[in-house]
């Protein structure tokens, strides 16, 4: 795990302002089906010049999370369905080092 990657919409519901994104914790936010189903472990996306590879090991948040965004928030996001869709994010590797910019667009490989 080099990476944490959490969907946008995700973290849009549960933090309720941009501005506390950040206090997930994650590096990456992206607009993009994290679910298993359609990213399982292997899958590799390609991320402005970079390219990084989905991890097995899951992303459950951690007692920050709880303390930032509350117990209910942790419930949501790890209920059943949550980590079906991986609504806490996913791990990641760097396979291919790059830069990467705000909009870029991110592809399946």
């Amino acid at each position: 795990m080099q990476l944490n990657v959490i969907n946008a919409r995700a973290i849009a519901l549960v933090a309720q302002d941009p501005d506390r994104w950040p206090l997930a914790g994650d590096q990456l936010y992206v607009d993009l089906d994290l679910s298993e189903e359609n990213l399982p472990p292997g899958t590799q996306l390609a991320i402005g010049s970079a390219v990084i590879e989905v991890t097995a090991q899951p992303h459950t948040g951690c007692q920050k999370f709880v303390a930032r965004f509350g117990l209910d928030a942790m419930k949501f996001v790890n209920s059943p369905l949550g980590r079906q869709l991986h609504l806490r994010g996913i791990n990641a590797r760097v396979v291919l080092p790059g830069l990467i910019r705000t909009g870029d667009p991110v592809r399946k490989i």
